[in-house]
């Protein structure tokens, strides 16, 4: 095995130019999955963190108001390893009006302590803004600043058909970078929506995110098992099946585009080793001839796949890395962040390496069977 190797060695270093194409080869086919592969991954973490990055990924509700919330929220937490945060929350609808100014809105009574770490308000909130502490005090989606002619400290009114009117007191304004969300959404504490139900302590809503986004039906499943009759979970994949769908749908076009470079690769490897076994055939002959195996023949085209397949995976890997890094610094958004922000999995980019040294070692068994067969009197008559 030994000797094959050495021999195989040589064989690579007597055509260096040919060596270097190979290597180029199967490095610009790792490069390409590790590129596709980071641009993907990053694209679907992307789209996941604008549509449900900021929202409730699993959502419980009832028939009615939930009144103990406090321990189904305990025994909710317990129930599953992947809630990440958990927090209640009791909404309304109705207008704020403002002299004769009127707008349509939700009123969202949220413990901020909990819900921060879902919504994330405090990163959302504009300049000497405030998030609501007391009763009665509301931070604002800046459309509604715009629409309504507000500014902290005012005064305005919450009206509903069903709650009648309320005065509130507005201590800021905040940025959800969501346009439906800036023109309509009111946020106060949990007591402040409340006192508007007038139902005693109770929310509409318990809300959590999760660790693994994408195991949510799995951990619905484990929190089911302390809810009582008459409550319900609903996770966004349930809501969102559009986008679940197009996630998939980049997933699998990323897999065939993958599989074609393997392929490509494969084959360019077995047709130069093919043409290696000719033009090596003499020296083959010759080592025939001097009594080395058809096994060890067979071995040195093995050892000489698996050997570009090494460099061609190295190469390959520093190649995608390369080609990442330079699309983070050309592809930007008019504030100057990435228009994709690449995500790097170390794992994803052995398994590529690996991917492509096993099939370069692969794509060397044609050839090694070729070589196995070559008869050792017809080659050095031939010459």
């Amino acid at each position: 095995m030994k000797l094959a190797f050495q021999i195989a060695k040589r064989f690579l270093l007597s055509a260096k130019r040919q060596t270097v194409v190979i290597i180029l080869g199967i490095a610009i086919g790792v490069s390409v999955q590790v590129f596709i592969g980071s641009l993907i991954s990053g694209l679907q973490t992307g789209l996941v963190d604008s549509t449900i990055g900021s929202r409730s990924q699993i959502t419980i509700t009832n028939d009615g108001y939930i009144s103990d919330y406090d321990s189904l929220i305990t025994s909710i937490d317990g129930s599953s390893e992947n809630i990440s945060e958990i927090t209640p929350t009791i909404t309304v609808s109705g207008s704020m009006v403002n002299s004769d100014l009127s707008e349509n809105v939700v009123l969202r009574g949220l413990d901020f302590d909990s819900a921060n770490g879902i919504y994330k308000f405090d990163e959302l909130l504009t300049e000497n803004s405030t998030l609501p502490n007391e009763d009665n005090e509301i931070t604002l989606g800046i459309g509604l600043k715009e629409n309504l002619g507000l500014s902290i400290g005012d005064t305005i009114t919450y009206d509903s058909v069903i709650y009648g009117q309320f005065e509130l007191t507005i201590v800021g304004f905040f940025d959800a970078k969501v346009l439906a969300l800036n023109d309509s959404w009111v946020i106060g504490e949990l007591s402040t929506v409340q006192n508007i139900v007038d139902e005693g302590d109770v929310v509409d809503q318990i809300e959590m995110q999760l660790f693994e986004v994408f195991d949510d039906l799995e951990t619905k499943t484990e929190i089911e098992t302390v809810l009582g009759s008459g409550y319900s979970a609903t996770t966004w994949t349930e809501e969102n099946q559009e986008l679940l769908s197009g996630l998939n749908g980049q997933s699998i076009s990323s897999l065939m585009i993958q599989i074609f470079v393997i392929i490509s690769v494969v084959l360019g490897i077995s047709s130069v080793l093919a043409i290696s076994v000719l033009q090596k055939s003499r020296q083959l002959g010759i080592l025939k001839a001097m009594g080395i195996q058809d096994k060890d023949a067979s071995k040195i085209f093995l050892f000489q796949g698996f050997i570009l397949g090494i460099f061609g995976a190295i190469l390959g890997i520093l190649l995608g890395l390369g080609l990442s890094y330079a699309f983070t610094k050309f592809a930007l958004n008019p504030d100057g962040t990435p228009v994709i922000a690449l995500q790097i999995n170390i794992g994803f980019m052995v398994l590529s390496g690996f991917i492509a040294l096993t099939a370069s070692t692969l794509a060397a068994l044609s050839p090694a069977l070729k070589s196995s067969k070559l008869n050792v009197i017809e080659v050095i008559r031939n010459g």
